[in-house]
């Protein structure tokens, strides 16, 4: 009887096994059609839980540490395909050129991509322009002020709800909207907290606003209808909560006060 239930154990550990095996490929071949990991990745003047920097040819950030793991993990070379914003991924994401990407979430998001697990918590507010009376998120919302903001963004869409009153400048890119507040042509910009505290060091003066107008969540993601790769990729994204992954490379690009998702947090 020992010898019989022994046998059961080890054909059910196997089949455990085998089916894993199974699930791994499936989600290898759905991630890396190619055979390496392509990841899009936002770069910025200034760092965030989605733009990496680049500094003397090499880019660093929250993505490209995850991404460097997760293609650890699959054993698949990595390559990067880089992009202004998360407005011109979102749009290349039914081009077949990337595979896996990390972007804010929000509901128009989720007609191009599907979202895995979350990483990080967002909150999105204003830079106002030096000298600027603004004072509030609430009042930038009147008639007459300019808000720069990136093109297809979360934020920018929450900006507009936000501050209908105020005239709102899409611009491809951060770099666009530093110009345009340096030229005195914008009162204000819309970005996410963590990357607006590096945009302020550009312009001497200027001031992060307390409070947020778009509260979300950052989260992996990838092109629709692959389940496979989905199911994979949010496993990795609790790995990497749990072991500090997500933690680490937060602080050692100087955002310490980012805030990590909560385990199983989902978009």
């Amino acid at each position: 009887m020992k010898i019989l239930k022994l046998a059961v154990a080890l054909i059910a550990v196997a089949f455990t096994a085998g089916a894993a095996l199974a699930a791994d490929e499936a989600a290898r071949k759905e991630l890396a059609p190619t055979g390496k990991l392509r990841v899009a990745i936002a770069v910025g003047p200034a760092p965030s839980a989605i733009y990496a920097i680049e500094e003397g040819g090499k880019r660093r950030g929250v993505t490209i540490d995850l991404s460097t793991a997760l293609a650890k993990k699959l054993g698949v070379p990595v390559e990067y395909v880089p992009y202004l914003g998360s407005s011109e991924i979102q749009a290349a994401a039914a081009t077949g050129v990337w595979d896996v990407t990390f972007m804010p979430v929000d509901e128009e998001r989720k007609k191009f991509v599907d979202f895995g697990n979350s990483y990080h918590v967002l909150q999105s507010t204003y830079l106002v322009a030096p000298g600027s009376p603004i004072k509030s998120v609430a009042e930038a919302n009147k008639v007459g002020v300019r808000i720069a903001g990136v093109k297809d963004t979360a934020t920018l869409r929450a900006s507009n709800k936000a501050s209908p009153n105020a005239t709102h400048i899409t611009l491809a890119g951060v770099d666009a909207a530093i110009a345009l507040m340096r030229e005195g042509k914008a009162d204000a910009i819309a970005l996410g907290r963590e990357s607006l505290g590096g945009v302020a060091t550009k312009i001497p003066g200027s001031r992060v606003l307390d409070g947020g107008f778009l509260n979300s969540t950052t989260a992996v993601a990838v092109p629709k209808g692959k389940a496979a790769a989905l199911a994979n990729v949010s496993e990795f994204i609790e790995e990497a909560k749990a072991s500090g992954l997500v933690r680490r490379p937060f602080d050692d690009i100087g955002l310490k006060n980012s805030v990590v998702a909560a385990p199983g947090a989902k978009p």
